[in-house]
């Protein structure tokens, strides 16, 4: 029999849809289990991205060296085995021992996912590829490269399930046993189908050998493809808009294009695609050298996806005209794999530590322009010139970014965290971290002292430091910035920071002068926040200032019941949580009053406006405190507003949902 039976292409179908299925949905489940150990940054997911293409590169180099160096018996039976043991690896949750603060988190985290989901992901990896061979080994006529657009299709589904569905009402370790409990239906399925299939060998085909080129082809093509995905994320989430989960918008589009250009040759055109590539290439130029393009979001946001997913319908399409016979389909795979690994590790590992700027989006366009080049040199002579061209201005963009990047910039320096740059311009200092401002000194003297951007007098900040005791203050801060709020000290005040990157720390050390002009002694702690917390004796702060969500990612972790629980053992009586929830695109107040609620304290919001003169930046703060003597203090009632009740779910560690916070 040459072509599958009904039910056993169905089977096949379904086992790697569901692997694939799985695979993309516990990606972002031990993410979120994870974020709050290591500071809730973006950087903890991408450093996951990293982990993913790596472990997808082992399990296609498993498929291919299983199909071309065993026989169908011994296949079966080491795959029915691993599958054995995988079981033993669940449920996949990281045990406590991991919850460790370190200020380069980006090797415990790729160890923390090899020891917890190691076996599991590893054999999810293996299965479209070694499936897809099997399935051509049996029933030769069939077209196997239509399951890798199946696979693709179960990924891009569990994306879309994730924070839409599954996210909002399941808590987050209920979500990993449930994903166990189908880890487990997807081994027997797929153990079945090898059992069935152990005495079935492949016929023996005479093909062309794949030569050093093709290979070379198809690495370089995927990993632009990957490459494109990860310093799109980069740019979008660090360098237009803080939006929670905007890397989903990339990562759809990037399985899509492998949906399309694998399910048939109908969707990608080479000439059609070659004139919308120059004009991706062109409009995200422009978008990435121009900064202030990026305050256009409903321009900015479009251009880079737009861009991206046809710069990956160029890429893949090429693979996928370039794809061999099946009987070199695992080569094909894991050649793929290989480029996707690379290139995530590039921007995900390398790029972060030899560039000082987010220049990798700028990189990949030059690489797209030079492999359009090569696809494009037989197509004519204007072909041959266009992209040429196109090459050599996407190195001029590069180089011309790199020079509006430093302009006025007296700082620039990047780490696991982020990109941070020190301006100068109209009289001030600015630490920025990505686009988001994060502390502003004047340089005239007599204003070096006054608390610019978010921490004005008239702030929810600047009530609470200047109501809350008559003595002298203990004052704790999650987030340093550029120390502004050390202006307020006076001598025999206290004031403990809490940063977690050390590169903020010594910017506002050498940079700015908050820190050592404060009349108050001054601590700082490194490393997570709610980490240093749990592990502190009471502090006795008379206020504890909260000031984390304006950034690249929310960090959830320290907004949920039991974060107030360690915030209300480190409380002088009658103390007072300020939370900063200054944020454009997420309401955060009701997620403090649900928790404020539930803890028996009161919570107001203070709103505060904008003041050129005096560099006050408008600002969102919440004031938490059972000191009613406080709430009650003149200034503190004329500024207050109520926060309506809303119907969300008390967030804890186990759950807590950004979509249904996102502003309308």
């Amino acid at each position: 029999m040459t072509r599958p039976p009904f039910q056993h292409g169905i089977l096949f179908g379904a086992v790697i849809f569901l692997s694939a299925f799985l695979l993309f949905l516990i990606q972002p489940i031990v993410a979120k289990l994870i974020l709050p150990w290591f500071g809730g940054s973006a950087a903890v997911w991408m450093t996951c991205l990293v982990f993913y293409q790596t472990a997808l590169l082992a399990g296609y180099w498993y498929a291919n060296a299983m199909v071309t160096r065993l026989g169908a018996r011994a296949q079966s039976v080491v795959h029915i085995a691993l599958l054995g043991a995988a079981l033993a690896f669940l449920p996949a949750i990281p045990g406590d021992r991991w919850k460790i603060g370190i200020e380069h988190p980006a090797s415990r985290i790729l160890l923390l996912l090899v020891c917890v989901l190691g076996l599991p992901y590893f054999l999810l990896s293996t299965t479209g590829p070694l499936l897809q061979a099997w399935y051509a080994r049996r029933w030769p006529e069939a077209r196997p490269y239509r399951l890798f657009a199946l696979s693709n299709l179960g990924a891009l589904m569990a994306l879309v399930a994730y924070p839409s569905l599954i996210e909002p009402r399941i808590p987050t370790h209920t979500q990993d046993y449930l994903w166990s409990a189908g880890f487990g239906v997807f081994a027997i399925l797929c153990a079945g189908i090898a059992w069935s299939g152990r005495g079935i060998s492949a016929g023996r085909v005479e093909t062309s050998p794949v030569g050093t080129r093709d290979r070379f082809t198809w690495i370089i093509l995927a990993a632009a493809g990957s490459m494109l995905l990860l310093s799109t994320t980069n740019q979008l989430t660090e360098n237009v808009a803080a939006v929670p989960l905007l890397w989903i918008v990339p990562l759809a589009l990037y399985l899509l294009t492998f949906i399309l250009c694998f399910e048939s040759s109908r969707w990608y055109r080479r000439p059609v695609f070659q004139r919308l590539l120059a004009m991706a290439l062109g409009a995200a130029a422009y978008a990435t050298y121009d900064i202030r393009f990026s305050d256009a979001l409903l321009v900015s946001i479009p251009v880079f996806a737009l861009a991206m997913f046809i710069g990956c319908m160029f890429s893949h399409g090429e693979l996928a005209a370039r794809k061999p016979p099946q009987e070199h389909l695992t080569s094909f795979y894991l050649m793929i794999a290989l480029g996707g690994a690379l290139g995530a590790i590039f921007v995900g590992l390398i790029a972060p530590v030899i560039f000082s700027g987010v220049y990798e989006l700028t990189i990949t366009m030059l690489l797209l322009a030079v492999l359009a080049s090569v696809a494009n040199w037989d197509q004519g002579w204007s072909q041959r010139l266009l992209w040429p061209v196109a090459s050599v201005a996407m190195a001029v963009v590069l180089v011309a970014q790199i020079g509006a990047y430093h302009s006025h910039t007296v700082v620039l320096k990047r780490d696991f965290y982020g990109s941070l740059r020190v301006v100068d311009w109209g009289g001030q200092r600015t630490l920025y971290h990505g686009n988001v401002k994060h502390g502003s000194q004047f340089f005239a003297p007599l204003r070096r002292d006054w608390p610019t951007t978010y921490y004005g007098p008239a702030s929810g900040i600047g009530l609470a430091l200047g109501n809350c005791c008559v003595a002298s203050k203990r004052i704790g801060v999650v987030g340093l910035g550029a120390g502004t709020l050390a202006i307020y000290g006076q001598a025999g005040d206290q004031f403990r920071f809490y940063e977690i990157n050390p590169e903020v720390t010594a910017i506002a050390e050498s940079q700015f002068s908050f820190l050592r002009d404060s009349g108050a002694r001054i601590e700082i702690a490194s490393g997570d926040a709610r980490l240093s917390l749990e592990r502190e004796s009471p502090n006795r702060f008379d206020v504890l200032a909260i000031d984390a969500f304006s950034g690249d990612a929310i960090p959830v972790h320290l907004l949920t019941r039991e974060a107030f629980a360690v915030y209300e053992r480190h409380l002088a009586p009658g103390g007072i949580l300020a939370f900063h929830i200054s944020n454009q695109f997420l309401d955060l107040a009701p997620a403090v009053k649900g928790v404020a609620d539930a803890c028996g304290l009161r919570s107001v919001q203070i709103e505060s406006q904008r003041d050129d003169d005096l560099g006050v930046s408008s600002a969102t703060w919440v004031l938490v405190t059972g000191n009613r003597d406080f709430l009650a203090r003149p200034a503190v009632v004329k500024a207050a507003q109520a926060i309506p009740t809303a119907s969300i779910r008390l967030w804890t560690d186990d759950y807590n949902n950004l979509l249904q916070l996102i502003r309308r």
